[in-house]
């Protein structure tokens, strides 16, 4: 039961040092998408945890031509981070078994279309970032700011950010105002505007 009620005080961000700050969120942030998360994800602290059980897409797409965002691991346990289709199945975890995801996992394994496509021994640990690049050509992940040795090519169609968690982890994403500078030419993902 203690254990439990610790997971939910970190999910939710309160400490017994601490008082969580609500921000007011303007319609041009990229946050986590309470409309397209499974249904035993919880999503809190503005858009920008995830806890519970399943996955979560951004608010927005991928659509420049380069694109940067990150997680850092709060809390381990089975958690992914990576690219998805809109209408991806985000109840079942973990991502990558179809063909509507690539996702990197806590273990160090890329996946996509329930096959594993490349391996680190290089592991996130609880504090660690990792970072995702995307320029419609190449998907890249980074740890701490260093590149991973391994490429990720064939991601077609019009992506999200993707992070998943189960079995207690929790991640803290962020769409700007990052933890590492993003690689040259990266930036944060943009929103698309139509001028009428």
């Amino acid at each position: 039961m203690a254990l439990t009620l610790d997971w939910l005080w970190r999910c939710f961000g309160f400490s017994s040092n601490s008082r969580t700050n609500q921000q007011n969120l303007s319609n041009n942030s990229v946050v986590l998408n309470t409309t397209t998360m499974g249904t035993g994800t919880v999503i809190v602290k503005n858009g920008k945890r995830i806890c519970g059980t399943g996955g979560a897409l951004a608010t927005a797409p991928i659509a420049q031509d380069k694109g940067y965002f990150e997680a850092k691991v709060q809390s381990s346990g089975i958690w992914g981070i990576g690219l998805a289709l809109a209408n991806a199945n985000l109840n079942h975890v973990p991502l990558g078994m179809c063909e509507k995801t690539w996702v990197f996992r806590h273990d160090g394994t890329v996946w996509h279309k329930n096959n594993e496509i490349c391996r680190t021994k290089n592991l996130p640990a609880e504090g660690d970032v990792v970072g995702v690049t995307f320029d419609h050509i190449e998907l890249k992940f980074y740890l701490n700011g260093k590149p991973y040795p391994f490429v990720v090519s064939g991601v077609k169609g019009n992506v999200y950010p993707v992070l998943y968690v189960d079995e207690s982890a929790i991640l803290d994403v962020q769409f700007s105002n990052f933890y590492f500078p993003p690689p040259s030419g990266f930036s944060e993902i943009m929103i698309e505007q139509q001028i009428f």
